[in-house]
Formats: structure tokens, sequence, C-alpha cells
């Protein structure tokens, strides 16, 4: 079956802040967002990480919310000077930032009298967003258009998610198959694995070689929207390897 453009559903994953940039924290949210999207049937198709600068953001962000069905950002939402990334989202699409006043009486409830200028930051959203829920801890996130802005901190980004996965819309979700080619390197697996690939466009076909004490080779990932396909591409691969001198290659036992 061809795959047509209302069976794929992208999306692009915006990751804010210097600290990301510099080494100084290691990103794993673009990990979370893509497996977390995959089951949904929502292809993470591009990513992109930007310093705390509202000209480069708003930039990357009129990029791909203009490209792709959905975009997620994540960082750039608390309550210091740095924190820009609502007004970098209100900035791109022309409109004002307001306090939210469902975030104004969270913040008050938790802080009382200590609700500083500072912490009423968390408060902003661009007008025309909706809410996105916090369910672990501090102010939810928002929506606006086909843009959801999320928290950095990985624990509560993910539990935001939660309430995006609702919003979106569905494509046909991914099927993965792993054929594992022991004792053979990849110059051996290329030209099979190549014409494979050539045969069925609509699939995606991977090689990501492993070496361990007991020996190498490598693991051939298929990925694809029609189950009967992928299942009949295993066998394909797998005859194409034989045929090419390359022997032993299996389906792992999951």
């Amino acid at each position: 079956m061809s795959e047509t453009s209302t069976d794929r559903v992208t999306a692009a994953v915006l990751i804010i802040g210097d600290e990301i940039l510099s080494g100084r924290t290691q990103d794993t949210n673009l990990r979370d967002i893509a497996r977390y999207l995959g089951v949904l049937g929502v292809d993470v198709a591009e990513a992109r990480t930007v310093p705390d600068v509202l000209d480069e953001i708003v930039d990357a962000l009129n990029a791909l919310r203009s490209r792709y069905d959905y975009v997620i950002t994540t960082g750039g939402i608390g309550p210091t000077h740095d924190d820009i990334t609502a007004d970098a989202v209100a900035a791109a699409f022309g409109v004002a930032l307001e306090e939210h006043p469902e975030i104004i009486a969270m913040l008050e409830a938790r802080f009382g009298d200590q609700l500083n200028a500072a912490r009423r930051r968390m408060a902003r959203v661009p007008v025309g967003g909706t809410l996105v829920k916090n369910p672990v801890q501090g102010p939810p996130g928002f929506a606006i258009g086909n843009v959801f802005v999320l928290a950095g901190v990985p624990q509560i980004m993910r539990g935001m998610l939660e309430d995006v996965g609702p919003r979106l819309r569905g494509g046909r979700p991914v099927v993965s198959r792993t054929v594992r080619v022991e004792g053979s390197g990849e110059g051996a697996i290329a030209a099979p694995l190549e014409a494979v690939a050539k045969a069925h466009p609509n699939m995606s076909l991977g090689s990501y070689p492993f070496f361990t004490p007991e020996g190498y080779g490598s693991n051939l990932v298929l990925r694809g929207r029609d189950p009967a396909e992928v299942e009949a591409v295993v066998g394909e691969l797998i005859a194409a390897l034989a045929a090419a001198g390359v022997t032993g290659a299996h389906e792992p036992m999951v």
C-alpha cells in the first residue's frame, strides 16, 4: 500500500536553552517525545536546539510550524530573565502576552504573599492560547495554533505530554522489526540492504552496527506503516542477505 500525505502526521521538536548547547545539561526530552508520539502515529521529522535568544527562537518556531503538523517546544518557561519562550511564541504568532487567571490562582495558592514579579512571569500566556496541564509540579504549559509549549525539566515535560497526546491527530502507527546479522560488517550488508530499501520506498531501513565481547555485526531495523509489507520485507531482506553470502541473519527473540 502506498503511503499518502494523510497517512503521515509530522511533528518537530524545538529544544530551547543555552544550558543544552553548552553541554551543562544533557537533553533527554527529544528521545521521550519521539517515543511518545511514535505510539500515536506521529513522526518526529525534525529537531532543532536554539539558545535563549528571542529572534532565533522566533525564526526557528516560524520555520517549523509552517512545515510540520505540530511543534513541541521544551524549556524556557520558568521565572528567570532568560526564560523567554512565552515572549518568543507570542512574537511568532503576532499576539500579546497576558497573565492567565487560572495560573495566577495556582501561584497565589502556592506562594501566597511570596508571589513576586519573577514568579508571575510563569503565568504569561499568548492571547488565544490554551493551557497544557502539568500533573507534576509548578504551573502548566500552553498551546497556541499547532504549537505546544512544555517545560524543560524531563519529569515535568513527560507529565505535560499526557495532556498533549489526546489533542493530536494520529497517523498510522509505525511498525518496527529488526533483523540481526552477526559476524558480518556493513561492507557485506550494504548492497543487499540498499537493493531492498530501493524496492520499498515507503519504508525506512537502517543499519546499526554493534560490537560485543562475543563478536560484531549489525541490527537492521525496518520501519513502515503497512504491517503486511513490513512482514514481507523481513523475509525479502533475509533472502537478499543470504544470496549475497551473508548467512545467519535472523529476527532476535523478544
